[in-house]
């Protein structure tokens, strides 16, 4: 099944089989599984060199990942820290703590920027392997940062910019996509745009206070699931960290081209 896009397991289970699947002696060697629910997967005696397990959903709660009986989330997170200086201050609960965090994002990103414009002309608008391109997760984020700050927490009736770039979720699950541009804005509005949002982020750090960061949200999604001021800025916070750990993985696939 070399390079087989698996979508979902319905072509896999019989009739009324909704709750288990094995593969015994398959060969599923090159499949993707995109935005695929593998929570309590086992996998038992099988080959997995060079496979790659991407998921930003994994240092979450008590979620777990066993490899040989031995959960290797902790590993994972202090390595991604050490690569990352500043991502491990992403979740600090007090203003001078978020604002020490954005900080070092900013700077994070700042060095980003930067290897990107020196690279030749065209690759920020390089995909690999189907992923968004350097110039559409910067969309993305301004996505999110409307979303998470001027919908959530500061209330905007209308907050969204229309070169943000929507995930997938939001595309399939019915929103009002008018408000998004129908042609691709160029590299420079996208930075003006990205730098926009950064600031304004910075700018409500800055006068944030502990009070303030107790006080209850509406989901931006799902209403009926409260939030609060810090739990908006830590999406925030992950978000950015996210999407600027695949930008690096990917720069570092168009530079090795």
């Amino acid at each position: 099944m070399a390079g087989v896009r698996l979508r979902g397991m319905g072509d896999f289970m019989q009739a009324g089989d909704s709750q288990r699947v094995e593969f015994v002696d398959a060969d599923l060697r090159g499949a993707r599984f995109v935005r695929a629910d593998l929570s309590g997967m086992v996998m038992r005696s099988v080959q997995v060199g060079g496979a790659e397990i991407d998921s930003p959903w994994l240092l979450e709660g008590d979620d777990v990942l066993l490899v040989n009986g031995v959960d290797v989330t902790p590993f994972v997170d202090a390595e991604l820290n050490r690569r990352f200086p500043g991502r491990a201050e992403r979740r600090a609960a007090d203003p001078e703590g978020l604002r020490a965090a954005w900080a070092a994002l900013e700077r994070a990103w700042g060095g980003t920027l930067e290897r990107a414009a020196g690279m030749p002309a065209g690759s920020v608008d390089v995909s690999v392997d189907g992923e968004w391109s350097f110039a559409q997760t910067l969309r993305h984020l301004v996505m999110a940062t409307d979303v998470w700050l001027r919908r959530a927490i500061l209330g905007v009736e209308q907050p969204f910019h229309p070169i943000g770039q929507p995930n997938a979720e939001y595309e399939t699950d019915g929103n009002d996509m008018s408000v998004f541009a129908t042609v691709t804005p160029s590299y420079d509005e996208v930075l003006a745009v990205r730098a926009e949002r950064v600031g304004m982020v910075r700018e409500f750090l800055e006068g944030v206070t502990v009070e303030e960061l107790a006080t209850v949200r509406s989901h931006p999604w799902a209403p009926e699931y409260p939030e609060t001021t810090l739990s908006c800025l830590h999406t925030i916070l992950e978000e950015e960290w996210e999407h600027h750990r695949y930008a690096v993985r990917d720069l570092d696939t168009i530079e090795g081209r």
